[in-house]
């Protein structure tokens, strides 16, 4: 098969990432789009490494359990990649992708896999959203079709195109937010539309508007708009001023909004200095028992309800009777062990990012729970290092919640050296949760239980809450 042969293919199944699954005389073909069940006539793009993707050209049958997007951004827009696909063969997909990596890159060969845990919601799931100012508009096909609509094409917020870095689709109505959130974006857009300050380019690094981001309290109500921005003077403070007024004005139920200054030329949503515009510059939120403090760069689960699900996971596997001391590492803003700290003797928290920490520690007092201790450190510098974490004694479990590179191998192997009896790991990839699991279970630990959970409902990305317990305990 060379570039640009064009083959009827039947898709088998989805991908980890949301690609379909199809095969042509033994040969694998990754197709962006396609669903199982469907039969379409695609156009190989590339081989690379063996490996050949394909173009969808035409559906000849669409898969049985194929719907109606609720989205009208759907299929351009760089978040939802099978939102046109029934939630439980999402659901069922995402379990078949759990089992195939784990036997595949784990090697675990009697693995069981239950059920996917569900989302409570399916749509407006999301507490925060983070939109990016453009000066390259991606127009959509509904606007390209109709030259009647009067555009800009040098202004855009929104969500990066699928497959593009540096295009940006306007977004009218996200179907993964609130209301009150698509709300923010409609006024922020016209006000910066209209504005004499031009978004930020990493073209010429030149621009003022950069990133808007808006956070919610699912179970408070509360709500912070964060406006990122490069260096702009006194004209950017005013302008900033003006749009704050302008959002508290037609969203009286707005709480906070905090005005956020990125100095550097990384494309990232966070300042190096910040300001608040109005409001006490945070919101609160809260998980079962425990509220919970969140500012503009703290990190707080996505989905807020589905972490509810999520954290009693963790709970059940961490079995703890209220004698263990529990170690919480990648502790975040203390989120889990907070949570686990009711059952708890003593939970400690180790985190590499200082602001994560404060929130920690601010977290705990809020909630008044006096046996959690938080320490900022880079973990695979730290841990045996620094034996006063654990002055009292090793741990008896430890968490795991490390982003999706997964661990460190020294992080690996120093977890295995203090030989907690129980090694709870939260993973939202399962090709490095696999990669880990193996090396932890080929010293001294045993996988007992996996539970996936779907915390991102029409997406490809997963989660898992898995037990290991260490074999010889004498």
């Amino acid at each position: 098969m060379k570039k640009g042969t064009e083959l009827e293919l039947e898709i088998e199944s989805l991908a980890f990432g949301a690609e379909g699954v199809a095969r042509h005389e033994g040969v694998v073909i990754f197709v962006r789009g396609g669903l199982p069940g469907q039969r379409i006539r695609a156009r190989i793009l590339r081989k690379r490494k063996g490996l050949h993707s394909g173009q969808i050209l035409e559906i000849l049958r669409p898969s049985p359990d194929q719907i109606e997007p609720h989205c009208s951004h759907f299929g351009e827009c760089g978040g939802c990649a099978i939102q046109n696909y029934d939630y439980q063969a999402q659901l069922a997909q995402k379990r078949q992708q759990v089992f195939d990596t784990l036997s595949r890159l784990g090697k675990f060969t009697d693995i069981n896999i239950p059920p996917v845990m569900p989302s409570p919601d399916v749509f407006f799931y999301r507490n925060k959203m983070e939109f990016t100012f453009s000066r390259l508009r991606w127009f959509s096909k509904r606007e390209f079709e109709n030259p009647g609509l009067s555009l800009r094409k040098d202004f855009a917020l929104g969500m990066n195109v699928k497959g593009f870095y540096n295009k940006t689709l306007q977004i009218e109505n996200c179907v993964l937010q609130s209301e009150f959130t698509n709300n923010v974006c409609r006024i922020a857009s016209q006000f910066c539309l209209d504005s004499k300050l031009r978004p930020y380019t990493t073209i010429d690094h030149t621009g003022f508007w950069r990133f808007l981001v808006v956070r919610e309290g699912k179970n408070t109500g509360e709500s912070l708009v964060n406006l990122v921005t490069a260096e702009g003077g006194e004209a950017g403070r005013r302008e900033v001023d003006r749009l704050g007024e302008k959002l508290r004005e037609e969203l009286p139920q707005l709480t906070t909004v905090v005005h956020s200054i990125n100095k550097t030329k990384a494309q990232v949503a966070i300042g190096d200095a910040y300001r608040i515009v109005h409001g006490p510059g945070y919101i609160y939120d809260c998980l079962g028992k425990f509220n919970y403090r969140i500012s503009a760069n703290s990190f707080f689960q996505t989905n807020t309800r589905g972490a509810e699900k999520l954290y009693e996971q963790v709970e059940k596997y961490a079995d703890l009777t209220g004698n263990e001391t529990v170690c919480d590492f990648y502790c975040g803003a203390g989120s889990i062990g907070i949570y686990l700290s009711k059952k708890a003797k003593k939970v400690v928290g180790v985190e590499i990012i200082p602001q994560a920490i404060e929130d920690a520690k601010s977290n705990a007092e809020l909630n008044n729970v006096k046996n959690c201790e938080f320490y900022c450190g880079d973990l695979k510098d730290t841990l045996l290092q620094q034996k006063q974490l654990f002055s009292d004694a090793a741990p008896d479990v430890v968490i795991l919640d490390p982003p999706r590179v997964g661990l460190h191998h020294k992080v690996v192997a120093e977890v295995i050296a203090l030989k907690p009896k129980r090694i709870v790991y939260v993973s939202c990839n399962p090709a490095t949760f696999a990669r880990d699991a193996r090396i932890f279970c080929e010293n001294g630990y045993v996988l007992s239980r996996t539970q996936p959970v779907d915390m991102f409902p029409h997406t490809a990305h997963i989660e898992l809450v898995n037990r290991f317990d260490l074999v010889d305990q004498n």
